[in-house]
């Protein structure tokens, strides 16, 4: 257990023995609570007291309010809490395979963490807890979702500067008018072993609370072949809901939420001749961790929100949110060996990092119905200010065994290192005292307003506006100010012509200034801006009980930045453009068989390659990328789960999650420069032929069998059946791949009480 968690032990038990303190309260109070909550329920009648239906959501708040998905006129994918269940999910990061379309971006310079690319376009900037900014980088768990909502496309005017691709939204567990406790216990090949409790409380007719705890350790196949160590993943998080005024006209729930991970990084393997080095060259393999147990990815998140509801009626109310977040992480990695035999090329590089990003967040959103001029009014209208300060540099290096400081730079401190037989070593949150830190403070304000108008019977128009302004500091050289003022839209038209059918046009864009991922450009360049164009069409089936969406989009992005804050290039291209068609069905087939399934075709290009300043002179990339597919986009990825009850107490299903061939390469290279040339980076137009480092397509098969019973349960999932050798995460600068895990088999035991 890792020693930055001392007390919890005894924090897991206090939390398991809540519902034996519970249970002492007065009994005649416990019997009045228990008629009123009927009434409660009743009163409600809310749609987020609805549960899903297995697989198929019936609610989501990624619109601002709650709304059953299938009237958003936009794709939406949704992961259910029993999707993940069944699945065995313990991060965010897995829990996203079952989204079609996305992929997984490896370790990006300064931006080790929870960083994928929706649609073709990354999303850093674009991962929310509960419709509010969680954009730091750290690695996210699962234990305390609800749900994961992902919408599609551009999303600026519902969640202010933000990407192209979409928009991640996390949804808390909260507080529940109900006495409910789970606990599980998982142990598994790889020294995976979890532990989770969920302890839901009534205390009154209208207050509760609600604590979930996790502690999960888990290991890879890769193993370092000197010592014997792998890659871990040691984390643990408590969150604690309370919920006062539920299902009344004022609703208050405060929650917290703690997270540790005490993690050995894994950054992959090189390519070799445009493929992953995998095939023992050199004594390398993809089994081969260069890493060691000495390496760390130690991280603390705290997030407090208080969420306020005042109801003036069933079609008008006011929420209000305000958080607190405090993120503080740092990090040593190896690198793994050059691709080529050079000098001292078993060593690797080092890798470091410590940051601390603090934010105050406060939104308020409004939403009311009415009638007006003979047509149908959904309003919705809201203000936002987001404080941020972010402070980030590199470690301090030190001599390992005397422990003495390196201080010296360049060249120097990188010959006095390979002179010394004790080799370097770094200390978490010892920041290095020669390095100059990035830090970056900014005061963002927002106000957005959006009109649904029903005109005419089942036909909808859909028009919102929103206003971002963005004032920064930094402690950048060359631009120390910065202020952004961008306005965002979104229209669309909408028939729906029974409650099981509605087809749908959107326009949606976004933008995000060059500062928003925390560098600056020389010179001033303008702001990324992103244009989606959707046609989709959503049905309902089986009475409701099984859905299927469609869409057709293209999605154009100007002036894209690069997620690489070691990047001397910010502008990665001047244009960029993808059009695709997606496909989902999730929900039941018959009472005993349910799925989740879906597929994308991406067809992502550039268009206008990269303009970048170097000094005072405006400088092109390479031409040649025109009209070449965009780095870490699959054009075909495929999901599918499934699961049918053999009986009431047994269940099988499985599923697969297939990716097409994915590209890695710097597409801001000038012509003929070493950059673009060389096997670390992309190994394009070597021969005057676009031939990028690839990273191979793949298909995992996950296997499950549980046998359930109304207090207990024992489930057995299969991960990766097959024991498929693949590559689920790309540094898409060219330079790395990580293996996927090998097969895992683990068992979980719950309890329900």
């Amino acid at each position: 257990m890792p020693s930055g968690f001392n007390k919890k032990t005894m924090t897991l038990a206090l939390m398991m023995a809540l519902p034996a303190v519970a249970m002492a309260a007065d009994e005649e109070k416990k019997a009045d609570a228990a008629q009123t909550m009927t009434e409660v329920k009743v009163k409600s009648q809310r749609i987020q007291d609805a549960p899903n239906k297995g697989y198929q959501a019936t609610k989501t708040r990624v619109g601002k309010t709650y709304q059953d998905p299938q009237d958003v006129p936009q794709a939406v994918t949704t992961l259910t809490r029993e999707l993940l269940h069944d699945q065995q999910v313990g991060s965010l990061r897995e829990a996203l395979r079952n989204v079609v379309g996305l992929s997984v971006n490896a370790a990006e310079g300064g931006r080790a963490g929870d960083n994928f690319n929706l649609r073709g376009f990354y999303t850093f900037g674009d991962i929310y807890l509960d419709n509010m900014r969680d954009t730091a980088q750290y690695n996210r768990e699962t234990f305390n979702l609800e749900q994961v909502d992902v919408l599609r496309g551009s999303a600026a005017m519902l969640f202010g500067r933000g990407q192209a691709g979409g928009v991640i939204n996390q949804v808390s567990k909260m507080a529940e008018l109900r006495d409910k406790n789970t606990v599980t216990g998982s142990v598994g090949n790889y020294d995976y072993h979890q532990l989770t409790g969920d302890f839901n409380k009534q205390l009154t007719e209208t207050a509760a609370i609600r604590v979930n705890v996790m502690d999960r350790h888990d290991e890879t196949y890769r193993k370092n072949p000197t010592t014997g160590d792998r890659p871990e993943f040691d984390r643990q998080g408590i969150a604690i809901s309370f919920g006062a005024g539920i299902g009344t006209e004022n609703e208050f729930f405060l929650n917290h939420i703690y997270t540790q991970t005490r993690d050995v990084p894994d950054f992959g393997i090189r390519f070799l001749n445009k493929r992953p080095l995998s095939n023992g060259t050199n004594g390398r393999s993809d089994r081969t961790f260069w890493g060691s147990s000495n390496n760390f990815d130690d991280s603390d998140t705290r997030i407090t929100t208080g969420i306020f509801t005042h109801k003036f009626d069933d079609d008008t109310q006011l929420r209000t949110q305000l958080r607190h977040a405090r993120y503080k992480r740092s990090y040593w990695a190896k690198t793994p060996a050059d691709a080529l035999p050079l000098v001292n090329d078993r060593v690797g590089g080092n890798v470091t990092r410590v940051m601390d990003y603090e934010t105050v967040n406060l939104q308020s959103d409004f939403s009311t119905k009415f009638d007006l001029a003979g047509m149908k009014h959904s309003v919705l209208t809201g203000v936002e200010y987001l404080k941020e300060n972010s402070y980030r540099s590199t470690l301090q290096p030190y001599d390992p065994v005397t422990g003495a400081i390196y201080t010296q730079t360049g060249d120097t401190l990188t010959n006095a290192i390979l002179a010394n037989p004790n080799g370097v070593a770094f200390r978490g949150n010892f920041a290095n005292i020669t390095a100059a830190p990035n830090r970056f403070d900014a005061d963002n304000y927002a106000v957005y307003v959006q009109d649904s108008i029903e005109f005419i019977p089942h036909w909808t128009v859909l028009a919102g506006i929103r206003r971002d302004e963005m004032h920064a500091n930094y402690s950048s050289a060359t631009n120390t100010k910065l202020s952004y003022g961008e306005n965002s839209y979104r229209t669309g038209l909408s028939w729906q012509p029974n409650a099981d059918r509605h087809y749908y046009l959107t326009f949606s864009d976004s933008f995000s200034p060059t500062a928003d991922l925390y560098q600056l450009t020389v010179q001033p360049l303008p702001a990324e801006r992103a244009r989606t164009l959707e046609l989709g069409s959503k049905w309902l089936f089986m009475d409701g009980d099984l859905a299927v969406r469609t869409a057709v989009f293209t999605t154009t992005k100007d002036w894209e930045r690069n997620t690489d804050l070691e990047s001397t290039a910010s502008i990665l291209t001047k244009r960029r453009r993808t059009n695709g068609v997606e496909f989902e069905v999730t929900g039941k087939i018959t009472d005993r068989w349910d799925m989740f399934a879906g597929f994308a075709l991406l067809d992502a290009r550039i268009i206008n390659v990269a303009q970048n300043y170097v000094g005072n002179v405006l400088t092109t990339a390479d031409t040649r990328f025109e009209g070449e597919r965009a780095r870490n986009t699959p054009i075909g990825t495929f999901n599918l789960w499934t699961t049918y009850a053999l009986t009431d107490a047994w269940k099988i299903g499985g599923g697969v999650e297939a990716k097409g061939e994915r590209y890695a390469y710097v597409p801001s290279a000038a012509r003929g420069t070493a950059r673009g040339q060389t096997e670390a980076n992309g190994g394009v137009f070597q021969t005057g032929v676009f031939d990028p480092n690839k990273a191979p397509g793949y298909a995992r098969v996950d296997l499950m069998a549980t046998y359930e019973q109304p207090k207990w349960a024992v489930r057995l999932n299969v991960k990766n059946l097959l024991n498929k050798v693949y590559y689920d995460a790309v540094y898409d600068n060219g330079g790395l791949v990580t293996p996927g895990n090998g097969r895992q088999a683990i068992i979980t035991t719950e309890y329900k009480f």
